[in-house]
């Protein structure tokens, strides 16, 4: 029976090379000359961006969003936190969302069944299994999902015939 698996998933190295490339935009800007700004990885999907004012930090945030865009990772999966003063820098988390929570899966099963497509979905700890007899369906099925209104890009994988 066909299938494939609706995951959400961010590579690590393709985020390590976004950070490294925002870091040395950073480094060569005129406006950043002299100043202490930088993106540091605290792990694996948290990125810290520490600069000396907020204004920095939002401008840092927008190259940072633009290394992302150019290494093909949807920005839609980011959580930014507050910006924060410590000491002589400001600092803010950005934490990266990785897979699909209980209630995101809960959502992909609902639009599917409301689609009414013959194609079963099941939820596979944080992916979402989509089972049918006929490819034609499976793509249907994903054609919906991709027009849905999900929070999360979207990885299509494991595409069994």
């Amino acid at each position: 029976m066909p299938s494939f698996d609706v995951v959400s998933e961010v590579d690590k190295q393709t985020l390590t090379n976004a950070v490294d490339q925002s870091n040395r935009v950073v480094e060569t800007r005129f406006d950043f000359k002299g100043v202490e700004a930088s993106f540091e990885r605290s792990s694996e999907y948290v990125i810290t961006i520490i600069a000396e004012g907020d204004f920095q930090v939002m401008q840092m945030f927008d190259i940072f969003a633009s290394a992302l865009l150019k290494n093909k990772i949807d920005i839609s999966c980011l959580d930014k936190g507050d910006i924060r003063v410590s000491g002589m820098l400001v600092k803010q988390e950005i934490s990266v969302r990785n897979g699909l929570d209980s209630d995101l899966c809960r959502k992909i099963t609902k639009t599917i069944k409301e689609a009414k497509l013959k194609v079963q979905a099941q939820v596979q700890g944080d992916q979402v299994r989509i089972t049918g007899k006929k490819r034609d369906d499976l793509q249907k099925a994903m054609a919906t999902l991709r027009s849905a209104d999900i929070d999360m890009p979207l990885q299509f994988d494991n595409f069994r015939d």
